[in-house]
């Protein structure tokens, strides 16, 4: 329940056991928790140092629960400008990298090789690619941008991946969650997670990436159409800031075979994204290219919202939400 605060399950159950019994000893936490005695005095420092906890008096190492209406308050406040910190270095992240594929892409076609080459169309990506994956040796991490999985896409990857795989090479790749619902996709990842593949999902993703052994990235030269061809980064900054992108996107993402978890207001990954995007200007076109999903399945989805804020237009529906806390 208090997951999405930063509470690991250890620190959850003292944190409510203390709430039914504030005066409970190590003693009977761990009866009640029925974890260790260590644990229950690391989960008493986490509470601490989310200032949950405080001391009794004045340099007193007793401890007392501060109003959970004040520190719990305090905490989704912290958390959630957190988040939209987080937010906002993926957001410009995405301006960058459209930036820099908008300039190595068309006006410069004669930049270092050493820095990056470009690959004009659909065949020379799945030439590169199929290079890259023969010749990886530790890891390869891609984002799968977009609808469900085209079926000569997967037939072109399934050997490269078990090839991979068998050598020992990790793969990891995050896809959108509306792919959870194609049966194909689904049978892929399932495959590949029998081979030893991780895979996980998010509402949205700013491209499609493929990243191997930390050395080599590929991003789209048009972010959002990768039949048009691909730079193949060589740059060590280059390839480092879309390993940090794709670390921060994995962190936050969904295992595949877990279910998407609602937040405390009812809200999926997917919803939030959503008035995330349409708080931003975003028409339902664009938010359901986004979201990879259908024009059909975004206003279902607006629609629900509405009628669960009990707003009568979309603009009192994004002041409502805001009101609410919901973006």
């Amino acid at each position: 329940m208090l997951e999405a605060l930063g509470l690991d399950p250890a620190a959850e159950v003292v944190y409510c056991s203390l709430l039914d019994s504030p005066q409970m000893s190590i003693e009977e936490l761990c009866h009640r928790s029925d974890l260790t005695e260590n644990a229950v005095r690391e989960a008493l420092d986490g509470l601490a140092r989310m200032y949950l906890l405080r001391p009794a008096e004045p340099g007193s190492d007793k401890l007392r629960l501060v109003d959970p209406a004040t520190g719990l308050s305090a905490l989704h406040s912290r958390r959630a400008a957190a988040l939209a910190r987080r937010q906002k270095e993926l957001d410009d992240a995405r301006e960058s990298i459209a930036l820099l594929a908008s300039e190595y892409g068309t006006s410069r076609r004669d930049f270092l090789p050493e820095l990056a080459e470009r690959l004009d169309g659909l065949d020379m990506v799945r030439e590169r690619l199929a290079e890259l994956a023969e010749n990886a040796k530790d890891e390869c991490l891609s984002f799968m941008l977009g609808g469900p999985q085209k079926p000569d896409d997967m037939d072109a990857s399934e050997p490269l991946d078990q090839v991979a795989l068998e050598r020992g090479v990790s793969l990891r790749s995050v896809y959108q969650d509306s792919l959870r619902n194609d049966a194909a996709t689904t049978r892929y990842v399932q495959w590949l997670s029998a081979l030893g593949g991780v895979n996980r999902t998010v509402p949205s993703l700013p491209m499609r990436l493929v990243i191997v052994d930390r050395k080599v990235a590929l991003i789209p030269l048009v972010p959002r159409d990768a039949t048009q061809g691909a730079l193949v980064l060589h740059s060590e900054g280059a390839v480092m800031a879309m390993v940090a992108l794709f670390e921060e996107v994995w962190r936050h993402a969904t295992p595949w075979g877990t279910p998407v978890r609602k937040d405390q207001r009812g809200l999926s990954t997917q919803e939030r994204e959503l008035l995330r995007l349409l708080g931003e200007g975003n028409t339902d076109e664009m938010a359901a290219r986004q979201l990879g999903v259908s024009l059909r399945t975004v206003r279902r989805l607006a629609a629900d919202l509405m009628t669960r804020l009990q707003a009568r237009s979309r603009f009192e529906a994004g002041v409502l939400a805001a009101r609410e806390g919901w973006i």
